[in-house]
């Protein structure tokens, strides 16, 4: 019995070192383990609160044709569109009158969480037709809008479609400008007007053949004038000709 004991003595000790290793190596997975849900969660909940936004504010180049925009990334509204390179089209959004991106304190600004309505959408891409919203007034709208029309904010008129325009559920909106063409700009009209976040668009000629739209609340139409000259400045600023 003895003799079996001592027997019996090594034979234990390799299998409570190899039951050791295990555990210890079990305990190392799952230290691991927890060290990666950690860092994922904070990344992960970090992508969940920040909802497809950013507050990278490195400068981004987007070429367009003979056009290089280079503007912040929070601008800049999609995701796989945050990087240099050419491409045929840019959308951004912005914080009106603050012209700037996202960022923690605009945080509620961006997700409209106090129905504040400041956040302005814009598209760049190249142009389509040879004249601006404003170019159209006098061949185009006039025919299609039903005269005459109504004191509109900061004024404007504000004019109907004809029903074979294809406007229906828009009106147009005409402000005067003294030796150049009217701002223009076609909103929503009835209860589709007040479920959009920026019910209103105008585009305009920038750069070199690209037109940029933008879209805003209808707010904003009491005070086009400095609206359409802050629009206009913005594209200055972030388009350079290309080379």
């Amino acid at each position: 019995m003895k003799q079996a004991a001592i027997a019996d003595g090594p034979e234990l000790t390799v299998v409570d070192s190899m039951l050791m290793r295990r555990v210890l190596h079990a305990f190392a997975a799952l230290a691991l383990l927890s060290v990666a849900i950690s860092l994922g969660g904070k990344w992960f909940g970090h992508s969940i609160a920040m909802a497809g936004y950013t507050d990278d504010t490195t400068v981004r180049r987007v070429v367009i044709g003979n056009n290089v925009i280079s503007v912040p990334a929070n601008f800049i509204r999609f995701g796989q569109a945050r990087r240099d390179g050419i491409a045929s089209r840019l959308d951004l959004y912005l914080r009106y009158p603050q012209m700037d991106g996202y960022s923690e304190a605009a945080r509620d600004d961006f997700n409209h969480s106090q129905d504040n309505r400041t956040i302005i959408f814009l598209s760049f891409e190249p142009q389509m037709m040879s004249r601006d919203m404003s170019g159209r007034f006098a061949p185009i709208y006039s025919a299609l809008i039903v005269q005459p029309g109504i004191p509109g904010p900061g004024g404007t008129t504000v004019y109907g479609f004809n029903e074979k325009s294809g406007y229906l559920k828009e009106v147009l909106v005409v402000g005067k400008r003294q030796g150049k063409d009217p701002f223009v700009a076609r909103c929503l009209s009835g209860p589709s007007a007040g479920q959009s976040l920026a019910p209103c668009e105008r585009d305009i000629h920038v750069g070199d053949d690209l037109s940029l739209t933008y879209r805003f609340p209808k707010e904003f139409l009491g005070d086009w004038q400095a609206l359409d000259a802050a629009m206009t400045a913005e594209a200055g600023r972030i388009l350079k000709p290309g080379h």
